[in-house]
Order: structure tokens, then C-alpha cells, then sequence
């Protein structure tokens, strides 16, 4: 590799771009369906028909079909309108479009023909002839989300609107009925006269309505509300069905060219086995407009190049579906790069559909700083430094890596991340004897290299006193059951459920009934006190529960996107902690892989690393979740995650861009400038001044990585942002630069007083070292670099000439200006 990268071409025609078999064979099985290869023009293009299978029940079942082709490339292009349809000969169903409607019972066989190519297409029918019975929640319900009524700034706010309340998105459909039909009689509804009931009137505009018009005469909304009310507005009965899951399809998509579009179709599954076509009634979202917009139908239209995430939500369910868009006619080659890894393999994967190049490698001094800094949190020595530049061998920076894996401050620098999260400080619940302890007892795990499932199994699985086993400690940083059960998904799932504590999650699938069943884990939790009065004991309870505040039931434990947990003579918690890191959690391997991640590349696939949702997708599914494959394969072996990621070709690209990349800050197809964080930054300054710091609890010359106690801190850890450990949120670590930490620099006693007691010019003088050499050495030291001929050429402008009265006083004047201009650059604070 010559480090040269290739610029986009001008655009060109279809036919004159480069087939890449690899991308499309990926596409193709990551997207499923129906799949047949297209002949002719394009022979290696695919045919795909979604759904695949079609399952009608009762004579109002229905099933839209979306086609498209996948293009050699990648590309795909929506030729819904552009196929044939051959029904079955048993004449069960009729096509209204490319709509599927029953006409009889039977099974048969939808052929879909393309040019050339049939996909067939399965299709059931079972009570063609029987009408299903109208149901509030399965029907009104969703015309309430779909038209709005129930988002937070209507009816669906705290206070709801105009005198009318709904629960946010559906969480209380019991409720809902009760204050549509019970509050305020005749007024809302009126089953003698059902088109003049006034949830009629102002969803139609004809009457004042703050929110306007939502719905039209004659449309599907409209239609099931009146049918609803010409039923007499029922109740539906217990065993009513619910919702179970929810598909949206095609799941990817590549669109070429501004205004290229693509249908989806979005299907509900019941818990009675049926199948529902939902794409009328689902609330379509889009988080980047300005690359790919979804009409309130469902079709998708492209715009600026970018990628989007398009949502569909229905009943308690939003899922998503990933469209990449690409300027039309692009010319595009790839270069011939090594794959050093499985990562770098699923990360080009995704720059390819994107049509970006990444940059190449970064030089070795930009190398070895960067993994200094990432692995150990320190500067390499000028020895080290010399050593590595004039190391020959191939695989020179993995066996850094290797070396940096192995040392102490590898450890202490996730002992610290860690820290962060378990919120290990002391305050009036906590003594500080007890958090040292706490911290003690997990730099003592990652020391040993204990797998990262038993840590957090014992976490989990805790008793005694917070002294003598003090993981215990995680039960006494926080008391409360649900606080408990929102820092243990955040933590150790990514997921912050808070929000489902009053509703239903409103971007993501989380319900009360999850939240309160989560909780319910920890709602069994025994303390007292110890003889010592700084420490506590605690146990297992054996009683106490956790109530729904909507339906007013005790709630019974249940996994977070599982089955309800078998607790029965159990403790809770030792049943949520053999769940929770384990395979049958597919969340927990992912979240732990993200939060690795993240670290070496300043982002997360997932970002940010806590807040794993529906509407904040990962930037690279695929990566995401095969680090969480690796991890569990690795049996939870941190250290060997982390040197999959420090060896790939990703994380060893260089900071500058090219043309196809300058916008890209997600998709990690070059290394981002990344400021230091605080500890690591007020360690390395102690670092290159060689004046030692001291905190407490720790003897002179301790590095601030080291602080066990989240309370103890001074004015230059505040200032660039230190976590307070007061919540488990990554938010509380601050990376941005500011003007506080600028003026703090340049004006501030940190760097002032460590250039007052600093030996290292006055050594090197002593040394006899020449002022080139010095300023060599001082570059080495801060930058990880020899510096220029333009800085040096500068420099020697600045130092005193060979006739200057008192030179050596003033040599060290100005070679201290230039140590202070290197500790205040922004190449020092950032790590590129």
C-alpha cells in the first residue's frame, strides 16, 4: 500500500460501473426474500418479493406485496409497478393493485413475474367469508397513533389537551376507552347519531380542533372509527389478542439518485397466530429527512447523499429499516486494502454500499502515540519511541499492542471506565473505607483477567457486609428498585428504560409491564447495619414487590426482552444474574463490545454506548453484533476483544481525508481527533514535566486514573470534565474542548506550576544536549514525533545568538516558552 488514495471519478453510467460481487452477495443475504436472478442487461442483478409468505384471515385481510432488484452493486430500485401478478388457480384471492385480498378458503401459489423471472410467493386464506369483529385496541387504538391524537403535544401529554387525555401512544388502552366513553357522556361519542360524535366532528375538521384536521371522509381511519361506533363503540373482551411483533420490509435498502424511491410493507403478528397488514395504520418516522424521507404511507423517496434509519411504529413495537443513499451515476473503485481482521471485513462491507474510501494507514510515530495513549493512557519514552521507529519487523505494531495489553496501567485505566459506571464514590450511603474497598475488589478482577461475566455475575449475585465482600457495594451506591433496575440495563445492557416508568417507551419496544418486571428483580433486597457503623450487610429478603402504577398488579419478574423468570423459592437476583450475562442475553456481549469500541475510536457503533434503541440504530449492525459473537466465543475475555480492535486496519487509518470520506463521522473509514480525557490528560502532563501529583488515598506520583473515590477532585478534573460517578450515564464524561480548559492552560496554575518545577530542560542542559536536540526531545515527549524543518528552522529564529550577553540563561528562557507553546498546542491535548 503506497498511502495514496483514490479520488472520486465523474460520474458515468450504470452500465460503466464495476460489478462488486462481494457487496451484493452480502446485501442479498443480509436483506432475505424472495430472491430469483434477474437475466439480460444485468445478469447478476437479483429479483427479491416481499413478503414472502402470505397468510389472509377473515374476509378484511389484506397484504401488500413490495418487489424490487438488487443490483450487482448493491443498488436497489422498487419495480412494484413494473411486474406481473399471476393468481393462483383456485381463485382464492384477487389483486387490487399490488394489494392481496381474500376471496375464498384454500392455499395456493402467487406467482410474481419480472422480465424473464417468476418468484413465487405462498398465500393461505382461512375465513374468507366471516367479517372479524371490530376491536378498540386492535383497531381504534392504532387510528389514535397514526392520526396522532396520542403524541405527547395532544391528547398524549401529561395533562392531555382540551379537556381530553389519552395515555401517551397507547400505554393504557383500558384507560382509553374508559375516558372516551365514560367522561363527559353523549359528548365524545354518540351511537345513535355516530358521524356527529365529536371525536368524529373534529377529526374531520368540522368543528374548531387545535390539532386540525387528522382524518378524511371516507379514508381507512375515518372507516374504523365509524365502524367502531355503528358497532356500538364495544369493549373488547379479556382474551382479545395482542400484538406480539412487528416487520418492516425490505429491512435495507440502497437508493441511487435524488428521487429514487421504495415501497415498504409493515405486518403485525398476533399472539393467536394471525397476520395483519399494518402499513395503513403504522406512524412511519425518518432520522435523517434530508437524505431519505417515508411518506405517512410508507414510501420511501431519496435525497442527499447520507444514510437514514426509517421507523415504523405500531401498537408497542417500532422497528426500522436502514436506507443508504448514493449520488446517482457515481463512478467508484475500491482499493485492493488488506483485511487484517473480521473487523476491518465488516467495515469495509458497509464503506462500499456507501461509496467511500478509507484513508490509509496512519505513519508509525502517529501509531504508536495513539495506542499509547488508548491502551495505557500514557506517552511512550523517548526510548520507546526509538526503539519502535527502528523496529524493521512486519508485525511490529501488534506486538505493541501485546505489550501494552500486558502492563498495569492497561488495567488501571478500565478499573477506572468501569468505576464510572458503577458510580463508585462515597457519600452518606457509602463511606469511603467502603468505595476504596469497591474499588479495590474490581482492580483485582480485571487484574486477574477475570472473564467479564463472572464479574458481573458476582456484581449481580451478591451478599454480606460491604466490607468484607465488597461488590455488595453495587446495592448500597443505589437503594431503590427501579433506580436499580434502570442503572443495571443502562450499565450493563445499554439501555435506558426510564422512560417506560410512566408509559410506554415512546422510540423504543420497552413497556411498563417490562419496566416494573425488570424491577421487580431487585425488589427483594435485605440491608442492616454492621457492627462497624460505615459498613452494611446486605441479603436476600425473601419479601417485597414492585407495583404497576397503571394497572395497579404486583409485577412479576421478567427479562428485559424476554420470558417471565422462574423465581419461585429462588433469589431474584441470583436468577437475573446468571440471565443476564449470558448468551440466552443477546444484549449484554454487544453492549460490553460497543463500550470497547468507543473507546479506541472516540464513537460508538452504537452512539451514544448507553442509549441502545429502535430510533438510535447502530451505524454498522453487522459489527455489532459479531464483536458480540467474539466475545462470547472468547468466553468474555476482554483483553483479546480489545486486541481484535487495536490490530484491525480500522482503528489504524490515519486522521486525514479524502474526498469520499470528509463528511463521514460514522462509519469509522478514518481515525477521529479525539481530546484526551481529564485524568488521562492531567497524568500525561505530570508525564512530560516529570512533576509528580498527589490525591488522596494514594501516595505521590499516582496517576489520576488511579482515584478510587468519584468524590475526590480538583479544579483542573473538574474543569475538563471528570465523571462526578453520580449517575451511570456516559454523558457525564466531558471530551469537549471549551474556553475554560483553553484559558485554564495558558493561564492556569496546572501547566504554570509544572513548568516552574519541571527538571527536564535544566537536565538535558546538563547533559550537554545541544538546543536542537532538545527541542527534538521535548517534540518526542509531548507529540510523539520529531519535529519538522519548518518548526525547527522557526525555532532556531527564536533562540538566542552566539553573541547574546548571558546565553545560556536565556536558551533555557526560550526552550522553556517552546515547552510551554507544545504542552498548551492542540496536538498535545488531542489524540489523532
Amino acid at each position: 500500500m503506497n498511502g495514496e488514495v483514490p479520488k472520486t471519478q465523474t460520474p458515468s453510467a450504470r452500465a460503466g460501473r464495476p460489478c462488486h460481487g462481494m457487496v451484493a452477495a452480502l446485501t442479498v443475504a443480509l436483506l432475505g426474500g424472495c430472491v430469483a436472478p434477474v437475466m439480460g442487461d444485468e445478469p447478476a442483478a437479483k429479483f427479491e418479493v416481499f413478503p414472502t409468505e402470505i397468510h389472509l384471515n377473515t374476509a378484511r385481510g389484506e397484504q401488500s406485496v413490495v418487489c424490487r432488484v438488487v443490483q450487482p452493486d448493491g443498488v436497489t430500485r422498487d419495480v412494484t409497478n413494473e411486474v406481473q401478478w399471476i393468481a393462483p388457480d383456485s381463485q382464492i384471492i384477487k389483486m387490487d393493485g399490488n394489494v392481496v385480498h381474500p376471496l375464498a378458503d384454500g392455499a395456493g401459489e402467487l406467482k410474481v413475474k419480472y422480465g424473464d423471472q417468476v418468484v413465487p410467493v405462498q398465500v393461505s386464506v382461512k375465513e374468507a367469508k366471516t367479517d372479524r369483529p371490530i376491536s378498540f385496541k386492535l383497531d381504534v387504538m392504532p387510528v389514535f397513533m397514526r392520526a396522532g391524537c396520542n403524541a405527547g403535544s395532544c391528547h398524549g401529554s401529561a395533562r392531555g389537551k382540551d379537556g381530553f387525555h389519552l395515555s401517551l401512544f397507547g400505554y393504557d388502552p383500558d384507560g382509553d376507552y374508559e375516558r372516551l366513553t365514560r367522561e363527559i357522556s353523549t359528548r365524545r361519542i354518540n351511537l345513535a347519531i355516530p358521524e356527529e360524535s365529536l371525536m368524529i366532528q373534529k377529526g374531520l375538521g368540522a368543528v374548531p380542533h387545535t390539532g386540525g384536521t387528522r382524518f378524511k371522509q371516507g379514508d381507512a381511519l375515518y372507516e374504523t372509527l365509524m365502524r367502531w361506533l355503528q358497532n356500538g363503540a364495544p369493549e373488547d373482551p379479556p382474551a382479545v389478542a395482542r400484538t406480539d411483533s412487528l416487520e418492516i420490509l425490505p429491512r435495507q435498502i440502497v437508493l441511487e439518485g435524488e428521487g429514487a424511491r421504495q415501497q415498504v410493507t409493515v405486518r403485525a403478528h398476533y399472539s393467536d397466530g394471525a397476520e395483519r397488514d399494518v402499513t395503513h395504520l403504522a406512524l412511519f418516522l425518518s432520522n435523517n429527512e434530508n437524505s431519505a424521507a417515508i411518506s405517512p404511507d410508507g414510501l420511501i423517496t431519496a435525497s442527499k447523499r447520507g444514510e437514514a434509519f426509517v421507523m415504523a411504529r405500531f401498537a408497542t413495537f417500532t422497528v426500522g429499516s436502514q436506507v443508504i443513499v448514493i449520488p446517482r451515476g457515481i463512478k467508484y473503485d475500491f482499493p485492493d486494502l488488506p483485511e487484517y481482521n473480521y473487523v476491518d471485513q465488516l467495515v469495509d462491507a458497509k464503506l462500499k454500499k456507501l461509496r467511500i474510501v478509507p484513508s490509509p494507514l496512519c505513519s508509525d510515530e502517529v501509531f504508536l502515540r495513539r495506542a499509547f495513549i488508548d491502551i495505557i493512557g500514557q506517552l511512550p519514552s523517548r526510548e520507546e519511541y526509538d526503539r519502535f521507529m527502528s523496529a524493521t519487523d512486519a508485525d511490529k505494531r501488534q506486538k505493541l499492542v501485546d505489550d501494552l495489553l500486558g502492563r498495569k496501567e492497561f488495567v488501571e485505566m478500565w478499573v477506572m471506565k468501569f468505576a464510572e459506571l458503577l458510580k463508585i464514590r462515597s457519600n452518606n450511603d457509602v463511606s469511603y473505607k467502603s468505595a476504596l474497598l469497591y474499588y479495590n475488589w474490581l482492580e483485582d478482577k480485571l487484574s486477574h483477567n477475570v472473564p467479564m461475566d463472572q464479574i458481573v455475575q458476582e456484581l449481580l449475585d451478591c451478599d454480606g457486609g460491604t466490607f468484607k465482600n465488597p461488590a455488595t457495594n453495587y446495592y448500597e451506591v443505589e437503594r431503590d428498585p427501579e433506580k436499580l433496575a434502570e442503572d443495571t440495563a443502562q450499565v450493563f445492557m445499554g439501555m435506558q428504560i426510564k422512560c417506560a416508568q410512566c408509559h410506554n417507551h415512546p422510540f423504543d419496544r420497552w413497556t411498563m409491564g417490562d419496566y416494573y418486571g425488570f424491577a421487580a428483580f431487585f425488589a427483594q433486597i435485605g440491608r442492616k447495619q454492621a457492627e462497624d457503623p460505615r459498613e452494611r450487610i446486605v441479603f436476600n429478603s425473601g419479601g417485597g414487590e414492585v407495583t404497576n402504577t397503571v394497572s395497579h398488579k404486583v409485577a412479576r419478574p421478567k427479562f428485559l426482552g424476554g420470558d417471565e423468570a422462574d423465581v419461585s423459592g429462588k433469589d431474584r437476583r441470583q436468577v437475573l444474574a446468571k440471565w443476564l450475562a449470558s448468551p440466552s442475553n443477546p444484549y449484554f456481549a454487544r453492549n460490553l463490545g460497543n463500550v470497547v469500541w468507543a473507546h479506541f475510536f472516540g464513537k460508538g457503533i452504537v452512539d451514544p454506548v448507553d442509549d441502545v434503541r429502535i430510533s438510535n440504530p447502530p451505524a454498522n449492525p453487522e459489527l455489532l453484533d459479531t464483536l458480540g459473537q467474539k466475545f462470547q466465543e472468547y468466553h468474555y475475555d476482554f483483553k483479546h476483544l480489545v486486541r481484535d480492535i487495536c490490530t484491525s486496519r480500522a482503528y489504524q487509518t490515519a486522521a486525514e481525508t479524502n474526498e469520499t470520506n470528509e463528511a463521514d463521522g460514522r462509519n469509522f473509514s478514518h481515525s477521529m481527533i479525539r481530546r484526551m480525557r481529564a485524568e488521562v490528560l492531567l497524568d500525561l502532563l505530570g508525564e512530560v514535566t516529570e512533576v509528580k501529583e498527589k490525591f488522596r488515598g494514594l501516595p505521590l506520583g499516582a496517576r489520576a486514573v488511579e482515584i478510587a473515590d468519584g468524590n475526590t477532585t480538583d479544579y483542573f478534573l473538574r474543569t475538563f470534565g471528570r465523571a462526578s460517578r453520580e449517575t451511570v450515564c456516559s454523558c457525564e464524561v466531558k471530551m469537549d474542548p471549551n474556553l475554560s480548559q483553553a484559558l485554564h492552560l495558558l493561564n492556569g496554575n496546572t501547566v504554570h506550576h509544572k513548568l516552574e518545577q519541571s527538571p527536564v530542560i535544566a537536565t538535558l542542559l546538563k547533559e550537554k544536549k545541544s538546543p536542537d536536540e532538545i527541542v527534538e526531545d521535548l517534540y518526542i515527549r509531548c507529540f510523539g514525533r520529531k519535529p519538522t524543518p519548518q518548526e525547527v528552522s522557526a525555532i532556531d529564529a527564536a533562540l538566542p545568538k552566539e553573541d547574546d550577553k548571558d546565553k545560556a540563561a536565556e536558551t533555557k528562557k526560550a526552550l522553556d516558552d517552546v515547552f510551554w507553546a507544545l504542552l498548551n498546542s492542540e496536538e498535545f491535548m488531542f489524540n489523532h
